[in-house]
């Protein structure tokens, strides 16, 4: 299951909507080993594509060696899909190369009604799995759950 703060998917919506009809996308870092997402960091398609998204490969090298100084990595890959369903295209999993990651996926197509959608991408298989959205992290770094 994926927990996130209610603020990060609302920014990767955001980001989303305001790069429609391209796909959008990004990270979301967090301490190494943790799995909790704390620092979105928007990225360049340097596709700039309606059907894919390609990191731009300088900022992938750059973003990377920064979250490692910081002892981060990437908890949260996300990207829209904005003229296909919240599933991974083959693309998505052929190119999945960070097996601890959730995949995030956000429709940004108005015939796909649905929410965003998480899933576990490793060895070429797919899982789907829920996402629990919190209000707040604490001050100490724990997650509060939503009231």
């Amino acid at each position: 299951m994926l927990t996130i703060d209610a603020r990060l998917v609302n920014a990767m919506i955001a980001q989303a909507r305001k790069d429609h009809p391209i796909e959008t996308c990004g990270i979301i870092a967090g301490c190494e080993g943790s799995d909790v997402p704390l620092r979105l960091i928007p990225m360049r398609n340097i596709a700039q594509s309606e059907t894919f998204f390609t990191f731009d490969p300088q900022q992938q090298l750059q973003v990377w060696r920064e979250m490692e100084a910081q002892g981060e990595e990437p908890v949260v890959i996300y990207h829209s899909h904005t003229h296909a369903p919240a599933y991974p295209s083959h693309a998505d999993v052929k190119h999945a190369m960070e097996p601890s990651a959730h995949y995030v996926i956000i429709p940004t197509d108005s015939r796909y009604e649905e929410e965003i959608r998480s899933f576990r991408i490793a060895d070429g298989m797919v899982t789907e799995e829920r996402i629990r959205m919190l209000n707040l992290y604490q001050s100490d770094g724990e997650l509060a759950t939503m009231t």
